[in-house]
């Protein structure tokens, strides 16, 4: 059984033995050092087709880096990534042939219309021009595609580097920043999309600083800390979303605790300050209140502890 927000650490010698075929990308000690400094250290991840996964961590984390070793950009000093069953360190092109990337500010040609910035890279790829209006429309940029790039808002500008990435009709997305200077109807509209493309098969990595987007959009995802993966798995089990309640009583706080403590099925109990913090399931929350009323504890508050992917994030991050 999976501990909730256990921080899972990886040594030196962990390798992957066997590479699950479902996964879309397979990182084994991935490792990339410059000089004296390790951006990445004994990565080793993966993420399976159709998911929506998150790589997250601080500045300077290696997510960066990363996610250029994925993508072929830079060579790794150790280990190996494998992307779409290719290992991409024997030749990129296999591996990326069916990749779409949108990887930090959106590089465009401020003189051509968007339509046209689109057409040089479908002719760079060998895409058919005809994919160019189907993605326009997925991004909702197809009344202002003639425009020119240089007339564009920093919302339309990721927009247009998404529609980029879709150009080759992708397995697997991955996604820097993408509702990057959007106001908030843009970024339910790019967070819907991202939901559409990963329900039609597409796998989506997403790297992001807005936590509260990750969180509604990630089904996992990993942390990263000066180059070593800190904390990784499925958003439910990080926060303990299951196995929290608060509960407030009138009275006796001590004794609340100590009869709390006697059920079988609670794990523990804490205090911070009037709130009492209870580690079991939630399901259990009727129960717990009939209970304490049979021993005549007043109960002031009850219910499910909700807990952000932001407070866990810097929680791990900072070495608490």
């Amino acid at each position: 059984m999976t501990q909730c927000g256990t921080i899972s650490r990886f040594s030196s010698d962990v390798v992957f033995v066997v590479i699950h075929m479902k996964a879309a990308i397979v990182t084994e000690s991935l490792t990339k050092r410059y000089g004296a400094r390790t951006a990445v250290d004994q990565l080793s991840l993966s993420v399976g087709h159709g998911e929506i996964f998150g790589l997250l961590g601080p500045n300077g984390a290696g997510k960066t880096t990363t996610i250029a070793m994925l993508l072929g950009l830079v060579t790794p000093s150790a280990g190996r990534a494998i992307v779409l069953g290719h290992e991409v360190g024997r030749g990129p092109s296999p591996a990326l042939r069916h990749v779409g990337a949108m990887i930090e500010a959106p590089a465009l040609y401020p003189y051509l219309s968007g339509y046209d910035n689109l057409r040089v890279l479908a002719r760079a790829g060998g895409i058919a021009e005809a994919r160019i209006a189907t993605v326009l429309q997925m991004v909702g940029m197809a009344d202002r595609a003639r425009d020119k790039a240089s007339a564009y808002s920093q919302g339309m500008r990721q927009r247009l580097a998404i529609a980029a990435a879709l150009l080759p009709t992708p397995e697997l997305i991955i996604l820097d920043e993408p509702t990057n200077g959007l106001d908030p109807a843009g970024t339910v509209e790019i967070r819907d999309l991202i939901r559409e493309l990963a329900a039609d098969g597409r796998t989506i990595l997403m790297c992001s600083h807005l936590l509260h987007e990750v969180e509604q959009l990630c089904g996992r995802v990993a942390i990263l800390k000066e180059g070593r993966l800190i904390a990784q798995g499925t958003v439910d089990d990080l926060l303990c979303r299951d196995s929290r309640i608060r509960l407030r009583v009138a009275g006796d706080q001590e004794r609340a605790i100590l009869l709390l403590r006697a059920l079988p099925w609670v794990r523990g109990v804490v205090a911070e300050g009037d709130l009492l913090l209870i580690d079991a399931p939630v399901t259990r929350v009727a129960e717990i209140n009939a209970y304490l009323a049979r021993n005549e504890v007043a109960v002031t508050e009850i219910g499910a502890r909700e807990r952000s992917l932001e407070s866990f994030f810097l929680e791990v991050t900072s070495g608490r």
